[in-house]
Protein backbone atom coordinates (compact mmCIF):
# COMPACT_ATOMS: atom_id res chain seq x y z
CA UNK A 1 0.00 0.00 0.00
CA UNK A 2 0.85 4.18 -0.92
CA UNK A 3 2.08 5.84 2.24
CA UNK A 4 -0.73 8.00 1.23
CA UNK A 5 -3.24 5.33 1.51
CA UNK A 6 -1.85 4.15 4.96
CA UNK A 7 -2.24 7.90 5.96
CA UNK A 8 -5.99 8.21 5.22
CA UNK A 9 -6.71 4.67 6.69
CA UNK A 10 -4.95 6.45 9.99
CA UNK A 11 -6.64 9.73 10.11
CA UNK A 12 -10.27 7.80 9.53
CA UNK A 13 -9.05 5.68 12.73
CA UNK A 14 -8.54 8.37 14.66
CA UNK A 15 -11.56 10.12 13.92
CA UNK A 16 -13.89 6.75 14.57
CA UNK A 17 -11.69 6.52 18.13
CA UNK A 18 -12.96 9.95 18.54
CA UNK A 19 -16.33 9.44 17.54
CA UNK A 20 -16.45 6.44 19.50
CA UNK A 21 -15.22 8.25 23.06
CA UNK A 22 -17.76 11.22 22.32
CA UNK A 23 -20.20 8.71 22.27
CA UNK A 24 -19.53 6.85 24.98
CA UNK A 25 -19.64 10.34 26.94
CA UNK A 26 -22.88 11.24 25.89
CA UNK A 27 -24.16 7.81 27.03
CA UNK A 28 -22.92 7.93 30.35
CA UNK A 29 -24.68 11.44 30.68
CA UNK A 30 -27.88 10.25 29.05
CA UNK A 31 -27.92 7.77 31.78
CA UNK A 32 -26.71 10.21 34.83
CA UNK A 33 -29.92 11.71 33.17
CA UNK A 34 -32.27 9.06 33.51
CA UNK A 35 -31.30 8.20 36.74
CA UNK A 36 -32.27 11.33 37.88
CA UNK A 37 -35.77 11.55 35.83
CA UNK A 38 -36.53 8.27 37.35
CA UNK A 39 -36.20 9.81 40.79
CA UNK A 40 -38.55 12.70 39.82
CA UNK A 41 -41.01 10.16 38.84
CA UNK A 42 -40.79 8.16 41.91
CA UNK A 43 -41.58 11.66 43.76
CA UNK A 44 -44.21 12.73 41.72
CA UNK A 45 -46.31 9.33 42.30
CA UNK A 46 -45.74 9.65 45.97
CA UNK A 47 -47.39 12.58 45.41
CA UNK A 48 -49.94 11.80 43.33
CA UNK A 49 -50.57 8.56 45.41
CA UNK A 50 -51.13 10.93 48.47
CA UNK A 51 -53.65 13.06 46.57
CA UNK A 52 -55.63 10.55 45.73
CA UNK A 53 -55.42 9.14 49.11
CA UNK A 54 -56.87 12.29 50.43
CA UNK A 55 -59.56 13.09 47.69
CA UNK A 56 -60.50 9.91 48.41
CA UNK A 57 -60.75 10.18 51.97
CA UNK A 58 -62.31 14.05 51.53
CA UNK A 59 -64.89 12.41 49.04
CA UNK A 60 -66.00 9.92 51.85
CA UNK A 61 -66.12 12.54 54.49
CA UNK A 62 -68.41 14.66 52.17
CA UNK A 63 -71.00 11.48 50.95
CA UNK A 64 -72.13 11.10 55.14
CA UNK A 65 -72.48 15.42 55.44
CA UNK A 66 -75.81 16.68 54.29
CA UNK A 67 -75.96 19.20 51.51
CA UNK A 68 -76.45 22.96 52.16
CA UNK A 69 -79.66 22.95 50.54
CA UNK A 70 -81.38 20.85 53.48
Amino acid sequence: MSEHKINAIEETIAHQEQQIADLSEMVIRQGDEVSVLKKHILKLEDKIEVIETDSADGLSDMADQKPPHY
